[in-house]
């Protein structure tokens, strides 16, 4: 298999080769075309339509390639995989997203709800408390993926929460 398509893909466009904090790189992007949408106001149903293609093809790309990328950089979840981190991110994402109907928001809000999701998702991507971190075990891209499912899962409750106790 020819490597410049698959490590283009597990690094998210070559964002995971950046030399510092590429997990951060990578949960930029899907941040980045929130805040895209944001300011081209595109609708709710649009912008969870992107992140929910954005979570499955990121997703799909860090099992299957698995195999492909533990071989090209000799461990089981390199850094420079990022494909995982997009995946995690645009569920933090996505509970923004889903409140934006439901709320009255000022673009100012807008921004800072995505970056309170976006800072969220990096803190329990970090950190990886309990359960989050027990995930990482499961077998080849299974576990690559899923402590950032969980830490996305985690923020987007959070910023759900939060959201709509405090607006």
């Amino acid at each position: 298999m020819n490597a410049k398509l698959p490590l283009l893909l597990c690094t998210s466009g070559g964002l995971g080769l950046l030399p510092k904090a590429p997990g951060t790189w990578g949960s930029l992007l899907p941040l980045f075309i929130v805040l895209g949408c944001g300011h081209f106001s595109v609708s709710a149903w649009w912008l969870i339509c992107v992140l929910v293609s954005l979570l499955v093809v990121s997703s799909i790309v860090t099992v299957v390639l698995a195999p492909w990328y533990s071989t090209y950089f000799g461990k089981k979840d390199p850094s420079q995989v990022v494909s995982d981190e997009v995946a995690g991110q645009s569920i933090a994402l996505l509970a923004m997203a889903w409140l934006v109907p439901e709320i009255d928001t000022s673009p100012a809000q807008w921004i800072g709800l995505a970056v309170f999701a976006f800072l969220l998702f990096r803190l329990f991507d970090i950190w990886k408390p309990w359960i989050i971190n027990t995930s990482q075990h499961l077998r080849a891209g299974y576990g690559v993926l899923m402590d950032d499912i969980l830490a996305g899962i985690v923020s987007g409750t959070l910023v759900y929460l939060a959201t709509t106790q405090l607006i």
